[in-house]
C-alpha cells in the first residue's frame, strides 16, 4: 500500500479531492476543511462557530484514520478577515482547545482575499503522523 484516501463515515462525498490522504510512513494529509458538516451545510454563520467545525472536521479526517488530535503536527489557518481573528482571540482559544485539547502544533495563519466557498470565513489544513 502507498497511500490510503480518509473519509469520514456518514459525509457526503468530497468532489474533486480527497478529504484525507495516508502515506504508507503514517503521514497524513488532511486537505483544508471549512466550516460546514459532513453534509456540506454551514450551520455557523459566525467566525468562531466555522472554526469550530472546521477543527471538528479536521479531527474526524485524522479519527478516521486511527489517530487522535495528538496526532496532529501542523496546520495552516486560512482567513479572510484578520481583523475578525485579532478581535476574537480569547473565543478561539477557548473553542480550539475545546476540540482539540492542550495540544498546540506548528501553525501558520495566512490572511487571504477570499475561499472557494463563498460562505467559508475561514479554512485549515493539517498534518498529522498516525502510526499504525
Amino acid at each position: 500500500m502507498t497511500h490510503r484516501i480518509i473519509h469520514p463515515e456518514g459525509w457526503k462525498p468530497a468532489k474533486g479531492y480527497a478529504n484525507g490522504m495516508l502515506g504508507a510512513d503514517g503521514t497524513l494529509y488532511v486537505a483544508g476543511q471549512i466550516g460546514w458538516t459532513g453534509d456540506q451545510v454551514f450551520e455557523a454563520k459566525d467566525f468562531i462557530g466555522q472554526m469550530e467545525q472546521a477543527l471538528r472536521n479536521i479531527l474526524a479526517v485524522v479519527e478516521a484514520a486511527g489517530g487522535t488530535a495528538a496526532d496532529i503536527l501542523r496546520m495552516t489557518w486560512f482567513v479572510t478577515d484578520k481583523s475578525t481573528y485579532l478581535a476574537h482571540q480569547a473565543e478561539i482559544g477557548k473553542t480550539y482547545q475545546a476540540v482539540l485539547g492542550r495540544h498546540f502544533p506548528a501553525m501558520t495563519m495566512v490572511v487571504v482575499l477570499a475561499l472557494v466557498e463563498d460562505e467559508a470565513l475561514l479554512e485549515i489544513e493539517a498534518t498529522a503522523f498516525i502510526q499504525g
